[in-house]
């Protein structure tokens, strides 16, 4: 497929991350309150205030949530309409008047998270922590290839990008302590996501195939993880608030139909998974992601370079595993991938390894060192899929971090 062109002609550009082939879902505020928008080229189209077929009641509140419990119909729909009007010029004059400059507004959170679930499904992340903690023969747990390993986490701290996040307390302990103590987290990490948003509600267990048709879209996801608590707390029970503090994710939500030019299989397995996680046809994308770091003041250094290929277990696979104890799941359910490493060292998708638990620290442009994030960095996510002559953007997700609160 090529690009689909659009009488709104920022849209064109093969730069541009919102081209007619991606219509990503947000919700805006320009000063007169949220509304839900579609960004095309460098506007955002209010899709509330346009002719678009569907019951006006979908677009009442700022959020997804009701078109995507509408269900894939709706979301067909609504993608055909919305292709219509931004392409012909007939409808130009009709719908011109709500598209607002994407540079001057607020974005907000996309949608109303029910529930959060992160994994741990990408090979080469576990095999580098694996490694670092447990040595190379023992690096995956036993059951790693076998299933696709998760905990849930809280939906009450997913915010959107651009929200600052601060750095948290909690126990630690070093290795030459004999008890802990509770101090600010020196170790702050970032982990490179992708989120699944769940479109559509289950009654227990579903099929890898039906788990793909309940994700709306994707999300890119930066889960904050605090590896000092979290290397006390974590046994036996897994992350616990060392991953409570905050998960930022992107304000567009890229929806699995303009995904699906850029599906790719997913690895060849080590060894052989039960027929309920089988997928029936290749279940990842093959998106390019980064990571960039700007120190407070200075200039950003893009420290890692990977793609949501690299994954071992698909989005589909893990909500497909989720449901099989008969757990019900909800519109607005968001899963996230797990870090999202590659095979080299810049293409790992965290500090952790890429400073290999601080014993390497990378260098940034300006000379600066770096372990795990110090206060006043920024991280920024990116990621797109490459079409020919246009890409499919997920625009940016970005925090700050900011100091530990005095206690």
């Amino acid at each position: 497929m090529g690009l689909i062109r659009s009488w709104v002609e920022s849209a064109n550009a093969a730069e541009c991350s919102f081209p007619l082939n991606n219509l990503p879902c947000g919700v805006f505020d320009d000063g007169g309150g949220a509304r839900m928008g579609i960004a095309i080229g460098d506007m955002v189209l209010e899709v509330g205030a346009v002719d678009h077929g569907l019951d006006p009641a979908l677009f009442a509140a700022p959020e997804w949530n009701a078109v995507m419990a509408a269900g894939p119909e709706v979301w067909a729909a609504l993608r055909a309409r919305l292709t219509a009007l931004l392409s012909d010029e007939a409808h130009r004059a009709a719908v011109a008047p709500h598209l607002h400059p994407l540079a001057g507004l607020r974005l907000l959170m996309p949608f109303r998270v029910s529930e959060f679930t992160d994994f741990y499904a990408g090979r080469h992340h576990a095999e580098n922590v694996g490694t670092m903690f447990r040595g190379a023969e023992n690096a995956l747990p036993p059951n790693w290839l076998s299933i696709p390993i998760g905990y849930n986490g809280r939906a009450s701290s997913v915010v959107v990008s651009g929200t600052p996040v601060r750095r948290p307390w909690g126990q630690v302990k070093a290795p030459d302590e004999d008890l802990p103590r509770f101090a600010p987290s020196a170790r702050f990490d970032l982990e490179l996501e992708l989120g699944a948003v769940i479109g559509q509600p289950s009654e227990g267990m579903v099929s890898v195939g039906r788990a793909d048709a309940m994700i709306f879209g994707y999300v890119l996801l930066n889960d904050w993880s605090a590896r000092d608590i979290q290397a006390w707390e974590y046994q036996p029970l897994g992350p616990f608030q060392a991953k409570a503090t905050a998960t930022s994710i992107s304000p567009w939500i890229v929806t699995a139909a303009a995904l699906q030019p850029f599906r790719v299989s997913t690895p060849e397995r080590a060894r052989p998974l039960l027929p309920y996680l089988h997928e029936p046809g290749p279940m990842l994308y093959d998106i390019a992601l980064e990571v960039g770091l700007t120190p407070e003041n200075g200039a950003e250094t893009v420290i890692a370079r990977t793609s949501y290929r690299e994954m071992y277990y698909s989005a589909a696979q893990q909500l497909a595993h989720h449901t099989s104890s008969g757990c019900p799941m909800r519109v607005g359910d968001l899963l996230g991938s797990g870090t999202i490493s590659g095979p080299d060292r810049d293409s790992r998708g965290s500090l952790l390894e890429l400073s290999w638990g601080g014993k390497e620290p990378l260098r940034l442009a300006d000379g600066q060192g770096r372990s795990f994030l110090e206060d006043g960095d920024t991280v920024t996510l990116r990621g797109a899929a490459q079409g020919a002559g246009y890409r499919i953007g997920f625009g940016e997700c970005r925090g700050t971090v900011l100091p530990a609160l005095r206690l």
